[in-house]
């Protein structure tokens, strides 16, 4: 088992910032961004590989948010930069322990945290 604590949301104007984080209770190697917006699936943002560091992000994304971890602390974050109000939704971080993909799918993960909100006012 995996425990996942996300960390760091909060309300901002457009064109703000925020840092999100993930506390996880052990090492896994692969480690995900996603968020859900009332009325909307649950989309991938960003997706990090703990043994090299390989990075995929979402095209709407791209650019605005930076996805990177701390191994020592087994932390995840998530520094989004120039928000937008269209990235209003639920932030979760999610683990999966092995090899997978697609990144961006949920199905693939094991393990969630329990999720923290981010609005982005115009």
């Amino acid at each position: 088992q995996v425990q996942l604590v996300e960390s760091g949301g909060g309300s901002v104007q457009a064109g703000g910032s925020l840092r999100l984080s993930c506390a996880a209770s052990r090492y896994t190697y692969l480690m995900g961004w996603f968020r859900q917006a009332p009325g909307k699936e649950r989309e991938g943002v960003a997706a990090i590989t703990s043994s090299g560091g390989r990075t995929s992000y979402d095209d709407s994304v791209k650019g605005r948010f930076t996805i990177s971890q701390d191994n020592a602390k087994n932390t995840l974050y998530l520094q989004m930069n120039s928000l937008k109000p269209e990235d209003t939704a639920i932030y979760y971080c999610a683990a999966r322990s092995g090899f997978g993909g697609p990144w961006f799918l949920p199905r693939i993960y094991s393990y969630w945290g329990q999720g923290t909100q981010v609005t982005v006012s115009s």
